[in-house]
């Protein structure tokens, strides 16, 4: 019986874990993304490197913080995007890029493994 009611305890505390790292829009707060090149997201170019991007509301406009972290100096780089519903949760993280005839690269869908929605720019 006491085995009975530490599994339904871990099962909970599991359960707390899980629905905190994914927010009700069906997004996780924190992902990581990396950029072998420069790419431009809106009107704001990124440099190459590794990112942490954290999500947030802004009013009614969803805004994703993309974090250089893989530098001594901060560098925080804060793009608008609209949240898509995905038909199920995504299998693996995927991006959509356009590279353009002066070889710029442009961002224009993220998706992040486990996220049931993805993020146009």
């Amino acid at each position: 019986m006491r085995s009975l009611k530490m599994m339904g305890i871990f099962f909970v505390f599991l359960s707390a874990v899980a629905m905190a790292s994914e927010n009700k829009m069906g997004i996780h707060e924190v992902s990581r993304v990396t950029f072998d090149t420069p790419v431009h997201i809106g009107s704001t170019v990124l440099p190459a490197g590794k990112y942490v991007v954290r999500h947030s509301m802004e009013g009614e406009e969803h805004v994703m913080a993309f974090e250089l972290a893989d530098q001594n100096q901060k560098q925080v780089f804060k793009v608008k995007c609209t949240l898509v519903p995905l038909p199920h949760k995504a299998p693996r993280d995927r991006s959509v890029v356009e590279t353009t005839s002066a070889n710029e690269r442009i961002l224009r869908e993220l998706v992040f493994s486990g996220d049931s929605a993805k993020h146009v720019f």
